[in-house]
């Protein structure tokens, strides 16, 4: 009964929804080279690109939003980063950071500044670096189906400090993982071109895609009263039904011992 009684009143509710999703076209770039010292960096921030100095190396970014099934919400967004390097300059990694507008509406209305995060580092020098991957959401609770959430409707990178502490990824990383809703970027086949950079250029190409969440929220009163009345409705109904079947088959076999009262004698009516 105890069992029956916790699955009576509904705690989490789940549903599919694509969320809307738009790229805020803010960045943050680092390439690692051969040496140590050194390393190329942009970032769609003025504070941070003074901080670089000598590091600063600005590339030629190109975007393509891409709605397949024309429904009005985009589906993936096609990225190109071509960094100019110099012929000494032998690229072995690289850490890239894009910022989206990320948006739920269905069940439970959420609005935040999302993060996908991509790198792959090699001991050989490359020439461009290929990701094609999904930007996924990570909850650690379920979400509310009350208002809008914009708790997280915040910059994922304090563009507006002049300290490079804000600006390391280790902090970057540890600010956004403590977020009850945050997302990341699945990318499952990387590609690392070998060779050295042609064209004076180190490539990065790459594809987000936006697909479809399996997402858990806290239901509102009425949905829990609608399902426990269904779920207890399931159950009388076949307590009466057993019951009935039960009694009949009592009676009929005289299993105990029973009496037949009459409330009313028929009289007998003679002409």
């Amino acid at each position: 009964m105890s069992v029956y009684l916790k699955c009576l009143w509904l705690k989490n509710a789940f549903y599919r929804e694509q969320p809307t999703v738009q790229f805020k076209h803010q960045m943050l770039l680092l390439v690692d080279t051969q040496d140590e010292a050194s390393y190329l960096a942009w970032s769609t921030y003025q504070n941070f690109n003074q901080l670089q100095q000598q590091h600063l190396r600005i590339p030629l970014v190109k975007t393509r939003k891409e709605d397949n099934n024309r429904d009005g919400r985009y589906d993936m967004l096609h990225f190109s980063v071509s960094v100019p390097v110099l012929a000494t300059e032998n690229v072995l990694g690289v850490k890239l950071i894009l910022l989206f507008d990320y948006r739920l509406y269905r069940f439970s209305s959420l609005r935040m500044e999302a993060m996908a995060y991509m790198e792959h580092t090699s001991p050989l020098s490359g020439s461009e670096f290929i990701a094609d991957g999904e930007l996924r959401l990570r909850l650690k609770m379920p979400l509310s189906h009350k208002a809008v959430d914009t708790r997280y409707d915040t910059p994922v990178i304090n563009g507006d400090s002049v300290f490079v502490s804000d600006y390391q990824l280790s902090k970057i990383f540890s600010d956004y993982i403590s977020r009850n809703v945050s997302t990341y970027f699945e990318c499952r086949y990387p590609v690392w071109q070998r060779g050295p950079s042609s064209s004076e250029t180190f490539l990065i190409r790459g594809t987000v895609r936006y697909p479809e969440e399996l997402l858990v929220y806290i239901p509102g009163f009425f949905q829990v009263l609608i399902w426990a009345w269904v779920q207890y409705l399931a159950v009388l109904l076949i307590f009466i039904y057993l019951i009935a079947r039960v009694k009949t088959f009592i009676f009929q076999n005289q299993l105990i011992r029973t009496i037949v009262e009459r409330p009313f004698v028929p009289k007998d009516h003679r002409l």
